[in-house]
């Protein structure tokens, strides 16, 4: 690749600065210290650059030995969206989980203790909450990942959890601006419209945003998304109206804006990455984030020489790179001010305790099993039983590498107990299981099965013959409750998943069931 400038002027600087890249490996690469060295701000850690909290801690030590205040960012939601427990399921449960519970200290309180480990990790930027109203459920892409599907909730929580994250030194970035609940396209994969009209954008997408700025979100992140109410020609990342005209002007937000990832295909099959990421910025994108799937250090000299490029010739203003270089730059030192805020233990104990959370790390099982909803009765399992879970493919936000489900932890529990996966290519789905099954109880797993038809045809055949099946439903519990005993998780993370052995365990005549 012919590099256009060799020297690190303020021009080539400002351009780095707006970038958020990924990269390769668990420890950093020396390209990632050059290029920080040379003037990027701002690195984002991946599923595929974490082990353990011991190595993140070395890996962030390691390039903040190059640059003190780089920003260090990270997608870390909690529920199915997990990087730091990718490997093993999250020990938090998710947006959705913490909606029905509706109880928005204990929101805080989850919120608070992710933002310590986060920030023990020295990770400084979190791409979440999701603040997106999940209006449609159908939804691909966001599901459990909303809070739920009234605004006002959704921004009540939103609120408490930019709150706890923030109080622990971590910066908070709420997306998916102006709000990704009303699709049923993934914009990983192509551009989601939303035909709506002014009155409802304002009245439900846009009131957890005007909520997230009222709580002082340090970020926000834009949608991939067209709203021709409010740009006909546009998606909002690349569009002046909406960041610029609604998000800074009308809306007064003024913290850092950043893209969602550039190569996802919304902008990448639409603008390419270079011109999507010079319309970002000039639209009023202040960071760039990129390397999900692009995680090299020809993807950073690329962008970064398309932004010079941009400038030099006058498609990019010269004042508009270098605001957004130095909002970034501002939000740096805002994170280097907060280190240390409520990092202590005692701060998560405190706020547990006060929310009836319980205390430190078991705030998130204590979420985890307030969010069950129980419908139906049965017998505590005392012999091993056979779970099946039913799966479709996962979103990329999710990603495969996630385990979920209730056959660990119920294996576990009842030692001897079985599993198999079963898929829509799974030929007389019902049938298969009945046989893997035996005489076993069948428990079968599900997430979101009232998108997926095949699946509530094969829990009716199973039910009907054999009524005592319990049904666990880990996505959006949409669909008719199913089965003699059937658990709507909310979640599909670790602990949410152990929340549900238990019940199935413990029998729902328990005290609190």
């Amino acid at each position: 690749m012919t590099t256009l400038i060799s020297t690190t002027d303020t021009l080539t600087r400002d351009a780095l600065a707006v970038l958020q890249p990924g990269f390769t490996g668990t420890t950093a690469p020396d390209w990632v210290l050059r290029r920080v060295d040379e003037g990027l701000a701002s690195v984002a850690l991946f599923g595929r650059n974490i082990r353990t909290a011991e190595q993140v801690t070395a890996l962030t030590s390691q390039l903040r030995a190059e640059r003190e205040d780089l920003l260090v960012a990270i997608d870390e939601e909690g529920g199915d969206v997990t990087r730091l427990e990718v490997r093993t399921g999250s020990s938090f449960p998710g947006n959705l989980a913490l909606g029905h519970v509706d109880d928005v200290a204990l929101t805080h309180a989850v919120a608070l203790e992710l933002g310590r480990r986060l920030a023990e990790c020295g990770v400084n930027l979190n791409w979440a909450p999701s603040a997106d109203v999940n209006s449609n459920p159908g939804n691909p892409v966001i599901g459990v990942r909303s809070f739920g599907a009234d605004p006002q909730l959704v921004a009540r929580h939103t609120a408490a959890y930019i709150e706890g994250l923030q109080a622990a030194g971590v910066a908070a970035c709420t997306k998916h601006f102006p709000g990704h609940g009303d699709t049923a396209i993934d914009s990983h994969h192509a551009m989601p419209r939303i035909d709506v009209d002014l009155e409802t954008l304002y009245a439900r997408e846009l009131v957890p945003f005007r909520a997230a700025i009222a709580a002082g979100s340090k970020c926000v992140m834009s949608a991939h998304i067209l709203l021709p109410a409010l740009d006909p020609d546009h998606p909002a990342t690349v569009s002046p109206q909406i960041l610029t005209g609604l998000l800074r002007e009308e809306l007064g937000y003024d913290g850092l804006i950043v893209t969602d990832a550039v190569e996802m295909r919304a902008i990448a099959g639409t603008y390419g990455i270079e011109r999507g990421s010079v319309l970002a910025i000039a639209a009023g994108a202040d960071a760039l984030c990129v390397g999900g799937g692009l995680e090299d250090d020809g993807t950073v000299q690329r962008l970064r020489d398309a932004l010079v490029t941009a400038v030099r010739n006058g498609e990019l203003a010269e004042e508009r790179l270098a605001d957004a270089a130095a909002r970034v730059r501002a939000l740096a030192s805002w994170t280097r001010g907060a280190e240390g805020a409520g990092a202590g233990p005692g701060a998560a104990v405190q706020e547990g305790t006060a929310s009836g959370a319980g205390t430190g790390s078991g705030v998130g099982l204590v979420a985890a099993r307030r969010a069950v909803r129980v419908t139906g009765s049965a017998e505590p399992l005392t012999e091993p039983a056979y779970v099946a879970a039913f799966t479709s493919a996962s979103n990329i936000a999710v990603g495969n590498e996630t385990p979920w489900g209730v056959a660990a932890e119920l294996g576990r529990l009842v030692p001897g107990t079985r599993t198999d996966t079963y898929s829509s290519e799974t030929e007389e789905p019902a049938a298969a299981v009945l046989r893997a099954a035996g005489e076993r109880r069948i428990v079968v797993v599900v997430r979101d099965v009232h998108r997926h038809a095949w699946m509530a045809a094969a829990i009716d055949a199973l039910v009907a013959e054999r009524p005592g099946t319990v049904v666990v439903e880990m996505g959006v519990p949409q669909a008719p409750a199913r089965g003699a005993l059937h658990i709507a998780t909310h979640g599909a993370a670790r602990v949410c998943g152990l929340a549900a052995a238990e019940i199935i365990v413990g029998g729902t005549d328990r005290p609190g069931a």
